[in-house]
């Protein structure tokens, strides 16, 4: 089954994003990270929570900018400074609707930005959409074998 990692610190938000992909119909398996230190420490080898080796990168990451320790764009930039990250899709899902946030995360390598939507049945057909293309349609380039 296919993993997402969604670095979110509101428990609502995390509710709502959790609910939206059970609902979404794609199959997948959700592991959740509340700040940006943790999501770091967690994919890149060497950090306290590091899964290397223990277990395989998740398949998309999801991560909000604003965070507490290591802001997302902090996250994204250590994330595609390190080879086994470097091409692990990763959609900004935020609240803001700041054009400089947008644009900075495209600098430092989002695949995608999307504003998380108010009402729950345009972010639940986000959430398919989102989980269609990321996790079924969308082909990656071959990964060092340690790291999927």
């Amino acid at each position: 089954m296919k993993g997402i990692l969604l670095v979110e610190d509101n428990s609502s938000d995390e509710k709502l994003t959790v609910l939206a992909f059970k609902s979404s119909g794609v199959p997948c398996e959700i592991t959740v990270l509340r700040d940006g230190a943790a999501a770091v420490d967690y994919l890149l080898p060497g950090g306290e929570d590091s899964r290397v080796g223990a277990a395989r990168l998740p398949d998309l990451v999801l991560l909000d900018l604003k965070l507490p320790k290591l802001d997302g764009l902090e996250v994204l930039r250590r994330i595609r400074a390190d080879e086994r990250t470097r091409f692990l899709p990763v959609v900004v899902l935020t609240a803001s609707n700041e054009d400089e946030d947008v644009r900075r995360s495209y600098e430092q390598g989002a695949n995608a930005y999307i504003r998380k939507p108010v009402d729950f049945a345009e972010f639940a057909a986000a959430a398919e959409t989102v989980g269609r293309f990321w996790l079924i349609l969308n082909e990656l380039p071959p990964m060092p074998r340690s790291s999927r």
